[in-house]
């Protein structure tokens, strides 16, 4: 089982890393990516019920695509609902917090409303890995990549599964 689940992850981060090639436009890309990476990370409460909020900060191409793909279906106990943010003080309430470059800005808030709180950030603007976002997408060579930040993925009492892990660039 395991074997399958690698390979799925695999081919999914493949399917549209060399941007140069891609069909799809890259805010689909993003939400998979965002997807998946949601499948390879474990929260603290996993086992309890309620809703599995995943929080949207600029890029209304991302967060619609979201909505309609994954909004209310099941995640383990839980369902899944996508949510647009107003601003930075509203991510203190979801599990993902994903932030477009149009508000990359509003990185230094996020992480403020979320310090010691079970969130994972996911960024798409340069550096913002190493200011301390857990995964951060950035462009190498003309492919998608993105970054892990194992002290941020540990200061949110986060789990990253060693399959995603090992594709990762690791800060």
């Amino acid at each position: 089982m395991k074997k399958i689940a690698v390979f799925s992850l695999l081919g999914l981060f493949s399917f549209g890393m060399a941007l140069g090639q891609s069909e799809k436009p890259i805010h689909e890309i993003h939400a998979a990516m965002i997807y998946n990476f949601m499948k390879y990370v474990q929260w603290p409460d996993d086992g309890s019920t309620g809703d599995f909020v995943v929080g949207v900060l600029g890029e209304d191409n991302v967060f619609n695509t979201l909505k309609n793909y994954y909004d209310g279906k099941p995640k383990g106990t839980k369902k899944y609902s996508i949510r647009k943010l107003a601003d930075a003080g509203e991510a203190a309430t979801c599990a993902v917090v994903y932030i477009g470059k149009s508000k990359s800005k509003e990185f230094e808030n996020v992480k403020n409303a979320v310090a010691g709180k079970p969130v994972l950030t996911i960024t798409d603007s340069f550096n913002l890995g190493k200011k301390g976002s857990c995964i951060n997408l950035k462009v190498v060579d003309d492919k998608l990549k993105f970054e892990i930040n194992q002290a941020s993925i540990n200061s949110a009492t986060l789990k990253v599964a060693s399959q995603l892990a090992s594709m990762a660039i690791m800060i």
